[in-house]
Order: structure tokens, then C-alpha cells, then sequence
């Protein structure tokens, strides 16, 4: 996981992550409309968990990498 593609994706992967998970909150907290997930806190819990995993996957696609190569 340390060549740009890799870490791009993760990042890409995360922000996807956190964007449902932010709506499955934002349904599950009755803050939007219109679904079966609307005011339930399993899908208000869910949605946390996708936040969190979310933003796991951010931080480890942004965090500066060692090289695994010795400096001379």
C-alpha cells in the first residue's frame, strides 16, 4: 500500500465510506426524509460505524509513509 495509486484509492474508498455513512446518521437521526431508515437507530448506529471506517481508511491513505529503504 505505498505507491500513489494504492493510497489514492483509499482515499477515494474512504470519502465514499464516510459519505454514506454521514447520510445513513443523517436518516437514522430523522434529520432526512423520505426512507425506511428514517428515525431508526440501528441505521443512525450503522451509519457511525461507516464514519468511522470512513475515516480510518482517510487517514491511513493521507499518513506520510516510511521508506522501507535505508538511507546511506
Amino acid at each position: 500500500m505505498n505507491t500513489r495509486t494504492d493510497r489514492a484509492a483509499l482515499i477515494v474508498v474512504g470519502v465514499i465510506a464516510l459519505i454514506v455513512g454521514g447520510v445513513f446518521v443523517g436518516q437514522g437521526a430523522n434529520v432526512i426524509q423520505g426512507s425506511f431508515m428514517t428515525g431508526s437507530r440501528t441505521w443512525f448506529g450503522i451509519g457511525w460505524v461507516g464514519v468511522a471506517i470512513g475515516l480510518a481508511l482517510v487517514v491511513f491513505g493521507v499518513w506520510p509513509r516510511r521508506s522501507s529503504r535505508k538511507k546511506d
